[in-house]
């Protein structure tokens, strides 16, 4: 690969804005230490000789990153449009947050004022997203994050749900090769690079973008290594991943770091679409007290550690969390992590410091903050023109109603109303395919907001919109029927806390006829208490056979849960939006809603 930074896929060469950075809400999460006098831009010294201006020693960058927008151009709704706050007596506030008419707002008005600017995101930029987005296969929030001006990310296993040939399609353009052109005017992809440095096409080994990029601007260059989890196969389809090899994150950075080292490039940030979990849910939480990184857990931590100290700063994501913390790298020297949520709901400002003499990141001048984009400034005209296009184009689908609810519907919680009422309705969809089906279970990331009772446009209060239900199941999965045998079945419940998710258990939503107790007290899979398992009030026999309903992306053995990949008597019926759309059609109506179920299948024992 060239030292010089590439031309963009479409061929149109980015003009970068000299804007940057008035931000609101600043957290900590920052490495302060004093570098001389002239350490920050603006600051030029003389050549009396010549007469000349120069640039200064050091030369402040500003980095804004943001990561796992999955499509959100309007503002989210519920629970998944706020973020928590802390305050300074310790108490905690919610503000309304997201929207990319916001969020372009936020970003031109931080970029004014900096001659050095970057905007980089951590992956998941596209893939389970809102109707608006998703019914046009991304092509919008692609053209969104044109308009944003970003300037390079990762992929993110969510850029994989449609295939490798279907990411490639969104980097260098063309129209849909199914669906052909939505507009008169072809899609132009985009116009930033997707980069996949641990993504290898299995035959021939390379990977299948770009695996690094380097900004340059009057002698300072930045290079940036993009990778996505090295288990992106277990939490994608497997048609979305045939024929690609996910390597190891540390090594693949470790790897390119030194590429770009040999060519010149010695300030490096990495793009990595895995992440941590903070022990708070507010986004100003200070995850480095009392020390370093040590209010922050998860996969992020071991990769931080392990990372060659030649790498600047982390830009994470895949967790949806919220921290801008510092982790020791191999070297014991304090180094920037950091995560902005999801949904466009904060964007992450960072200034690099770059020494012009040596090349480097003065790594002790890092400092990093995570902003609310608030909905309280203008909406940015050019966003707001983009989403009103295409929600025009999406409104005959997407306005029409589905069923009706008496209540909010959410999406919180080790069991969660909305993924109870997920697995109920294909329960019922698996019985009108086979009257023998037993039992239901829905994967928890398979569901991707809750329904809200208020209206959020001219349906009516109460109302299901096919977009709504859309933005809950984007994902386009099959509902799959398989026979096992109930030691087969008891084995899948323990697998929700045993294996690959030992340490981060992913809790299935069962239907109402399948309840048991979850002893978080214990580890592994003792967690799940086998004789408390029911199904119909009776207990599990294990030699003999059930009929279960689940998605197909569980029923390939998807997020960790082997045996449901060993099901037998297979059947394939319809997708699962479908499925949700008509339980809803059957046992709703205007008068008579569907009432939010209570979500008390899951005994929870802490």
């Amino acid at each position: 690969m060239p030292a010089t930074a590439q031309p963009h896929p479409s061929g149109r060469r980015r003009t970068y804005r000299l804007v940057a950075a008035a931000a609101v809400l600043a957290t900590a999460g920052a490495m302060a230490a004093a570098l001389p006098a002239d350490a920050h831009e603006s600051k030029h010294s003389k050549d009396h000789k010549h007469g000349k201006h120069l640039p200064s020693r050091y030369q402040d960058v500003q980095l804004l990153s943001f990561n796992d927008l999955h499509g959100n151009l309007e503002p989210p709704s519920g629970s998944s449009g706020r973020v928590t706050e802390i305050q300074p007596d310790g108490t905690t506030t919610t503000i309304d947050a997201g929207g990319v008419e916001y969020l372009a707002t936020h970003l031109r008005q931080a970029r004014k004022g900096k001659a050095y600017s970057i905007t980089a995101a951590g992956g998941d930029m596209v893939g389970a997203s809102p109707l608006i987005s998703g019914l046009f296969h991304d092509e919008p929030t692609i053209e969104a994050l044109n308009k944003l001006d970003l300037d390079v990310t990762s992929v993110g296993n969510h850029e994989f749900d449609e295939g490798a040939k279907e990411l490639s399609r969104l980097q260098r353009g063309g129209c849909h090769p199914t669906d052909g052109c939505y507009t008169d005017k072809k899609f132009k992809g985009a116009d930033f690079p997707y980069l996949a440095a641990n993504v290898q096409n299995e035959k021939t080994g390379k990977p299948i973008l770009s695996p690094y990029w380097v900004w340059k601007k009057n002698g300072v260059k930045i290079g940036f290594i993009g990778v996505t989890l090295e288990d992106t196969p277990g939490v994608v389809s497997a048609e979305g991943v045939k024929g690609l090899k996910f390597k190891d994150e540390v090594e693949t950075i470790n790897k390119y770091a030194k590429v770009l080292e040999r060519q010149g490039v010695k300030s490096i940030v990495a793009l990595i679409h895995e992440g941590g979990l903070p022990a708070s849910s507010s986004y100003n939480y200070d995850c480095d007290a009392p020390g370093a990184g040590d209010g922050i857990s998860g996969p992020i931590v071991d990769i931080a550690k392990n990372i060659t100290p030649k790498v600047d700063a982390l830009v994470t994501g895949h967790t949806h969390a919220a921290y801008a913390c510092t982790i020791a790298d191999p070297s014991g020297k304090p180094r920037t992590v950091t995560s902005a949520a999801s949904f466009g709901r904060l964007y992450t400002d960072t200034t690099l410091t770059y020494d012009r003499l040596t090349g480097d990141i003065a790594r002790t001048a890092v400092k990093s903050a995570n902003h609310v984009v608030t909905r309280t400034v203008a909406k940015a005209p050019d966003m707001t023109q983009l989403i009103s296009k295409w929600n025009t184009l999406a409104a005959p689908i997407g306005n029409r109603a589905i069923g009706y609810i008496s209540g909010d519907v959410p999406n919180t919680g080790t069991e969660s109303p909305m993924g109870d009422l997920i697995a109920d309705a294909q329960l019922w969809y698996g019985k009108t395919l086979d009257a023998s089906t037993d039992v239901a279970l829905m994967n928890p990331g398979g569901v991707r907001a809750g329904l809200t009772y208020a209206a959020k446009g001219t349906e009516g209060d109460g109302v299901v919109t096919y977009a709504e239900g859309f933005t809950v199941q984007p994902f386009s999965n099959t509902v799959n029927l398989q026979d096992f045998t109930g030691a087969q079945l008891v084995q899948v419940l323990k697998e929700q806390v045993s294996g690959s998710n030992a340490t981060a258990p992913k809790i299935l939503q069962p239907s109402a006829n399948l309840t048991y107790t979850l002893d978080l007290t214990k580890s592994g899979a003792d967690r799940v208490v086998t004789d408390s398992i029911r199904l119909n009030g009776v207990a599990i026999d294990p030699a003999a056979t059930y009929r279960v309903a689940t998605n197909s992306f569980l029923a390939g053995g998807g997020d960790g849960f082997t045996t449901l990949g060993l099901g037998t008597n297979d059947l394939v019926g319809s997708d699962d939006l479908t499925a949700l759309e008509q339980y809803l059609l059957a046992g709703s109506s205007a008068s008579a809603p569907i009432a939010p179920p209570v979500a008390n299948r899951i005994t929870i024992v802490q």
